[in-house]
């Protein structure tokens, strides 16, 4: 081993970003340093789920997991039902899951809180945007809009659904597998428990509503003392841009056949009580043909960002710091870092895709558009009952000790390995 530490840059302090730090800051081989762009690290949106997959890649890679996940009041999902919304069959269950798969939720910056908190605050660096990557004989090359350069064995891109660190790994091809729109539109709010009903609020349950052309999800967060709402509705015509003013015409529109139903009338009611109401277009990576390029690669978001219809984008990106923790800590030197990150996109990237696929796909049976299923909810319960099975059921340590043979087999063997 050399004497020289690996010098990794993380772009990104997010929720991708900062979870890697921790995979990454007690390997003893390594200096790894973090970059956000804005002036602090911080998460947008309200909250995000946790199932068994995402809690288990976090506890491998954070020991004080579940002590981190208390402080940021997080709350244990007992249930999650779905219910028809809409149509004849408004208020028809669907499914109740209860006692098998849980899932915590909680709120995205009280997360973000406690996994900040390990990590030496010399470490984080923000108001750093990245303008420019560079290959260098001495390594690559990084340049910050603030002027600042500084070189690293090796560039993770942890920046988010429009990377800049992604335009790097996929040059040419960057273009044509750029983010685009999945055809679904996402208002997050809260102040639901009062407008929707005392009844669906007496234990702490995740509740999904089916219905024509859309989707309600409402559950609780934040120590119980806050209540998270979700609608989302089919786009026929996408708009340039990602945001645009909600109004009661425009809602009253998209959701006009769940006006009869068990929560239409109140959805439209707590959307329009926001100060400023607007709708957010949810857009995914359709492709991605690589998440590497010699010594940078990119993850969470940046590599394979998907709609939410599974739950599966926060699990995704801690089983990416999970594996990449493992590879990291086997290179052991910088000539190790292509054969790490090329082990990495052979084992993270069909997976990442299988999740996109599956998850647009649920997406259009959960607002009633699935093909000869419509808001059946005999037709609804059976295409629904299987597919997250493969999201939950990945053996982590397998997955690891894949990553890690693909990397011996791309070095041949050589030392530097344990």
């Amino acid at each position: 081993m050399s004497n020289a530490p690996v010098r990794v840059a993380i772009i990104g302090g997010g929720l991708a970003g900062v979870t890697l730090a921790n995979a990454l800051v007690r390997i003893p081989h390594l200096d790894v340093q973090v970059y956000e762009s804005a002036p602090e690290f911080s998460e947008r949106g309200a909250a995000v789920g946790l199932s068994s997959n995402a809690l288990a890649a976090l506890r491998h890679i954070v020991p004080s997991a579940d002590e981190a996940l208390e402080k940021a009041g997080a709350v244990t999902m007992n249930s999650s039902r779905l219910v028809v919304g809409s149509g004849p069959h408004a208020g028809s269950l669907i499914v109740d899951v209860a006692g098998g798969e849980k899932s915590l939720i909680i709120h995205r910056a009280s997360l973000l809180r406690e996994l900040i908190a390990p990590l030496p605050k010399e470490r984080l660096h923000s108001s750093k945007k990245l303008t420019m990557i560079e290959t260098t004989p001495a390594g690559i090359q990084i340049t910050f809009e603030d002027g600042s350069i500084d070189k690293f064995d090796a560039v993770i891109g942890a920046d988010g659904i429009f990377s800049s660190v992604r335009n790097y790994v996929l040059q040419d091809a960057a273009k044509e597998c750029a983010a685009s729109p999945a055809g679904l539109n996402v208002v997050p709010f809260e102040k639901a428990k009062a407008t929707l009903g005392e009844q669906y609020f007496e234990v702490d349950r995740q509740y999904g509503w089916v219905g024509d052309g859309a989707f309600v999800m409402h559950d609780v967060l934040e120590n119980r003392t806050m209540t998270q709402c979700v609608v989302s509705a089919i786009e026929t015509d996408p708009p340039e841009d990602r945001k645009r003013q909600l109004t009661r015409e425009s809602l009253s529109e998209t959701l006009g056949n769940w006006i009869d139903g068990p929560v239409g009338t109140g959805i439209i009611d707590l959307t329009l009580d926001q100060s400023n109401p607007r709708g957010y277009s949810q857009w995914e990576h359709k492709s991605t043909p690589t998440y590497a390029n010699g010594c940078v690669c990119i993850m969470g978001d940046a590599a394979h960002a998907t709609t939410p219809w599974q739950g599966a984008g926060a699990g995704q990106a801690f089983e990416d710091a999970a594996v990449l923790g493992a590879l990291l800590g086997s290179a052991t030197s910088a000539k190790n870092i292509e054969a790490a990150f090329r082990a990495y996109d052979a084992v993270r990237r069909p997976r990442g895709q299988q999740v996109i696929d599956s998850s647009r796909a649920t997406g259009q049976i959960m607002c009633g558009r699935g093909k000869d299923i419509g808001l059946d909810p005999d037709k609804l319960r059976s295409a629904l009952a299987t597919r997250w099975s493969f999201i939950f059921s990945l053996d982590l340590e397998a997955h690891k000790q894949e990553a890690l043979e693909k990397m011996r087999d791309l070095q041949g063997g050589v030392s530097g390995y344990d």
